[in-house]
């Protein structure tokens, strides 16, 4: 095989794996922890319970089972912590919301 070609080859795998591992680069702030926690949204009188899949410093992704009614602020309330904290939607998906702890 001509000496260009292997050597072109060579570089595309290499910068192939190395934009695969760029990809899985961490760029929050904080770093998040999987978790697997009970907690309920509180709005307005009312409360929708979720659970808590990932956590950090600054915020964390919560699953619910619908998301119908749930405002952009709202406290989650985590009973096993004891923790009521004011939060503000980052983004949502069908029973994800992200959230950004104010």
């Amino acid at each position: 095989m001509d000496p260009g070609k292997l050597r072109g080859a060579f570089l595309y795998r290499l910068f192939k794996i190395l934009a695969y591992f760029d990809q899985m680069v961490e760029t929050r702030i904080a770093s998040r922890h999987r978790v697997l926690k009970a907690a309920t949204i509180e709005f307005r009188g009312d409360s929708i319970d979720c659970v808590i899949r990932d956590l950090s410093t600054t915020g964390a992704a919560l699953e619910v089972s619908n998301q119908t009614g749930i405002p952009a602020k709202f406290t989650l309330v985590i009973p096993g912590d004891a923790l009521h904290l004011p939060c503000a939607v980052v983004w949502r998906s069908q029973y994800r919301i992200g959230v950004h702890f104010d």
